[in-house]
């Protein structure tokens, strides 16, 4: 695994590619891989792009990959799709939607599927974060599936979040309610061309100026909200997608300049301790009571009333936990 890691840090796109697969699977030892990279990491500018099912996320993904290879960066990109209910994996493709970057060896898409996390992230998020960090890629995109309100997840592991909205959608509910409106660090919306798109642009503007009086407000951020114009008029989505980028480096300076990248770091990282120290607890007592089919025999007595799930869960821990 120290190997992996290793071979990582010296841009080794296949074992990139492995290590994230690990981590996603639970392989043992893989965290030896992770202590390998760790400390090389904390160099990239991880950009968060959420929004609901159908805003047209992946098109715009796909378009702002192409605006930053037009200046040299190089990309990273974990796309997280909903997990397939029979092999546990990302139920759709990444390559699928981002495949004229497919030659380009500085561009590393892969997806991750949820699995099950209720924010929309799994734990193998912020870790394949670290990898395309440690792999040295200069902006890391992550874009969530788009369940819905829980995935204000993002926040914990992007330096910029960009919201996606879509007139007509329903979206301008969505964006009332606190979740995604707190998150946002650039809203974007998207299919312009779209009745509606007017009343919407006007509405997020007034939510944005009701919103004002953030610690980050204060020292001078205002939340841009961009219209991106739809993808059948090629020359001027492009066009609105550069706009979108340079909007996206402004606030990285920005955060930079007022001191406010160490306080996402920060959220960032309390946030992999708490989930390191749940795998670190939980995952040793549910590969024990895996084992020997300790863990069906108990589903069975609960599924026949013996016991309850509470009782049960609170033996377990006062077993496991001295």
């Amino acid at each position: 695994m120290k190997e992996l890691g290793k071979r990582v840090l010296s841009g080794d796109i296949r074992a990139a590619s492995r290590l994230i697969r690990n981590l996603e699977d639970q392989v043992p030892n893989t965290y030896i891989a992770m202590q390998e990279i760790f400390t090389k990491t904390g160099n990239s500018h991880v950009i968060g792009i959420t929004g609901a099912p159908g805003a047209g996320k992946s098109t715009l993904t796909d378009e702002l990959i192409y605006s930053y290879r037009q200046k040299d960066k190089s990309v990273g990109v974990l796309a997280v799709d909903p997990t397939s209910p029979f092999t546990g994996g990302a139920l759709l493709g990444d390559r699928v939607r981002m495949l004229r970057h497919a030659e380009d060896k500085r561009v590393f898409v892969r997806s991750l599927a949820t699995r099950g996390s209720m924010g929309g992230l799994s734990k193998a998020v912020g870790e394949g974060i670290h990898v395309l960090d440690a792999l040295g890629k200069a902006k890391v995109i992550v874009e969530t599936c788009g369940v819905g309100q829980q995935e204000v997840e993002i926040i914990n592991h992007a330096h910029t979040v960009i919201v996606v909205l879509v007139p007509g959608m329903g979206d301008e509910i969505q964006a009332l309610k606190a979740g995604l409106m707190e998150v946002a660090d650039i809203f974007v919306i998207n299919k312009a061309d779209r009745e509606g798109a007017g009343k919407l642009y006007k509405e997020t503007l007034n939510m944005v100026h009701m919103s004002k009086g953030s610690k980050e407000d204060a020292k001078g951020w205002n939340i841009p909200v961009l219209l991106v114009e739809s993808v059948l008029e090629p020359h001027k989505f492009a066009k609105s997608v550069d706009v979108l980028r340079e909007k996206v480096d402004e606030h990285y300076q920005y955060l930079i300049d007022n001191n406010l990248l160490s306080d996402r770091m920060r959220r960032k990282t309390s946030a992999e301790i708490n989930e390191a120290l749940w795998a670190a607890i939980l995952q040793p007592v549910l590969n024990d009571l895996e084992k020997d089919g300790k863990l069906d025999k108990m589903v069975d007595k609960v599924l026949k009333k013996e016991v309850d799930p509470y009782s049960l869960a609170e033996e377990i821990a006062c077993r496991y936990i001295k």
